[in-house]
């Protein structure tokens, strides 16, 4: 299996299984939006918490120039440390929701 192969099923799995975990309160549903094609991945919340409107993004990864994009994470439960357990070394993991000035300073790709 090549690289882009093994990155695009580990965040697949990953995406799934942040999915899975539904919001204590409110009628809230999650889902997991999957372009495979475009190499775009998200966990969505959607729903009502009272008489306030729930819709946004959990977790947005994408892959770009092959490596993995981590553009959001609301998480409680880092998306960068299950990528890293899943076996996507540091290199190949881009904190993207950090400014570019900003990404030489963690230990993670800067693009």
């Amino acid at each position: 299996m090549d690289k882009l192969t093994r990155y695009r099923e580990i965040i697949r799995q990953l995406i799934f299984e942040y999915a899975g975990h539904k919001p204590a309160n409110g009628k809230i549903e999650t889902e997991a939006v999957i372009d495979s094609e475009r190499d775009h991945y998200e966990v969505v919340h959607v729903g009502w918490d009272g008489v306030r409107r729930v819709h946004g993004s959990v977790v947005h990864i994408d892959i770009i120039n092959n490596k993995v994009w981590i553009q959001y994470d609301g998480t409680s439960e880092p998306v960068a440390t299950a990528l890293l357990e899943a076996g996507i070394p540091r290199e190949d993991i881009v904190l993207g929701f950090h400014p570019a000035e900003l990404r030489q300073y963690t230990d993670f790709a800067i693009s």
